[in-house]
């Protein structure tokens, strides 16, 4: 028998196979379950004693409108452990329950049309049997399975009508999907190859967003159950999603606009599908975005629910992210290299003050320590104190500080007349307030307001005389060097 499928089941459950079987009453659940045993677990049962006793519990079916099952049962009773070819074991059960009842059905009033009473294991009182059934499927799906099957039908067997049964699952997988189970429906028919059976398939797969699969239940092979269960494990949730994409794009800030555009899609695309039957949408989703020449599956694991997607970006794209890196437009090699050596000559300056700009921009002040290649050793030398000696190893290296300082600069133009004057003013203010772009690009004179402010910055800076600024670095090397805590500067 195959058992690749089962494979997969038992690594995704971690070895625990619970399967339960729900829907309405008189769908075919007890029908389901047994054929589903006889198929799937028997034959991996070597134990005599375990083979004759999941055998006597296996449920009956009938037809009719009568309800047969009256309360949850675990088929086999106790769970048993399957071997598959000595490599692999794992617990299985299946759990059939009464079912949400359908209107018409028989059994769960009394003879005189009132409401029949039944005894349960989570109430010391009875309750109705109705209220009772629907507690059961509700156990069921909540705490007795990892896998959920909904069973419905066509009505083309038995007393009931496709109508009837719709209600009821509708209610049933409403349920399923608030406890986040995994499930499919199966449609119970005798007809499953029919054009109008596919036709339903669809759109109850359209309808509930869900697999769905018409089955006759009563002849199933191991071939439909093994289909089954691959669209149940389709059902699962995907556990991992690799994506591998070209090194530049991993290496890329975040706050690119490629980057930024791709994480946006990504997380966009794995939040609106997120089950593996959804690993084909999410490479459609990806193929049809403009970020990506190429999108392809290279692997799908149902077992341990990882996708592996392998994704391709073109030359232009990759020129693009570079000219927005670069700031400027490549547009042959000889740019590209002088751009390069640029980057290069600012790398240089960031190594060398890099450090020293987070405290410049906490404190005003920041300190750039040297590096072992920029320390100068001077020659050992010998030391005395008093009858002991000694030696004496000097270095010295450039240490870089930094110094943020407040320029300012003023611009004070003569207009004319006083009302003039205050009719600009107006006009400068409203801009200033509203919009100070504006206002720092507007032209008084000929020139921006911006360039007239930057020439009075750049003269107070050229302004300092060389040899202030020697005595400025003599005096910080003294207080660095010697530790002298005062400083008294004279401004002339």
């Amino acid at each position: 028998m195959s058992d690749k499928v089962l494979r997969d089941v038992v690594s995704r459950t971690k070895g625990e196979v619970y399967i339960g079987v729900v829907g309405s009453v008189r769908s075919g659940k007890s029908s389901f379950i047994r054929r589903f045993v006889e198929k799937k677990v028997l034959p991996l049962v070597n134990d005599t004693y375990s083979y004759e006793k999941i055998q006597d519990e296996l449920p009956q079916s009938s037809e009719g409108k009568a309800i047969m099952t009256v309360e949850p049962k675990f088929i086999p009773s106790n769970t048993v452990k399957i071997t598959i070819e000595e490599d692999i074991s794992f617990q299985m059960r299946l759990v059939d329950c009464v079912g949400y009842i359908i209107p018409s059905a028989k059994g769960y009033l009394n003879e005189d049309g009132t409401t029949r009473l039944v005894q349960t294991p989570w109430f010391s009182d009875t309750i109705p049997f109705e209220d009772a059934a629907k507690l059961g499927t509700e156990k069921v799906i909540e705490s007795h399975s990892n896998i959920g099957v909904v069973m419905s039908s066509d009505g083309s067997f038995g007393e009931f009508t496709r109508p009837e049964y719709e209600k009821v699952e509708e209610l049933v997988i409403e349920d399923l999907k608030k406890h986040n189970k995994p499930f499919v429906l199966v449609i119970n028919t005798t007809k499953p190859n029919a054009p109008e059976t596919k036709e339903l398939v669809d759109q109850l797969s359209e309808k509930y967003g869900v697999s769905v699969i018409a089955l006759d239940v009563v002849n199933m092979s191991e071939t439909d159950i093994d289909t089954l269960l691959k669209l149940a494990m389709d059902e699962f949730d995907i556990s991992e999603l690799n994506l591998e994409v070209p090194n530049w794009v991993n290496v890329l800030d975040d706050q690119s606009t490629y980057k930024s555009q791709f994480n946006q899609l990504v997380n966009e695309t794995t939040g609106t599908f997120r089950k593996m039957k959804d690993a084909f949408r999410i490479q459609e989703v990806l193929k049809n975005s403009e970020l990506f020449t190429d999108v392809a599956i290279t692997d799908i694991d149902s077992g341990n629910g990882v996708v592996n997607v392998d994704v391709s970006c073109s030359d232009e794209i990759y020129n693009q992210v570079l000219e927005e890196i670069l700031g400027e437009s490549i547009e042959d090699k000889a740019t590209f290299i002088t751009s390069l050596q640029a980057l290069q000559q600012a790398k240089h300056t960031a190594d060398l003050v890099g450090s020293a700009i987070p405290k410049l921009e906490q404190l005003g002040y920041g300190i750039a320590l040297p590096s072992v290649e920029q320390m100068k050793l001077e020659t050992p030398e010998l030391l005395k104190e008093g009858s002991r000696y000694g030696i004496k190893v000097k270095a010295s290296a450039p240490m870089i500080q930094l110094i943020q300082v407040n320029v300012t600069s003023t611009f004070e133009p003569i207009i004319g007349s006083k009302e003039q004057a205050e009719e600009l003013l107006q006009h400068m203010i409203d801009d200033y307030e509203t919009d100070p772009e504006k206002l720092w690009n507007s032209e008084i004179f000929g020139r921006k307001l911006c360039d007239v402010i930057s020439d009075g910055i750049k003269s107070k800076t050229n302004a300092i005389p060389d040899q202030v600024l020697e005595k400025f670095k003599a005096t910080m090397e003294k207080i660095v060097n010697y530790g002298k805590g005062g400083l008294i500067a004279i401004v002339l």
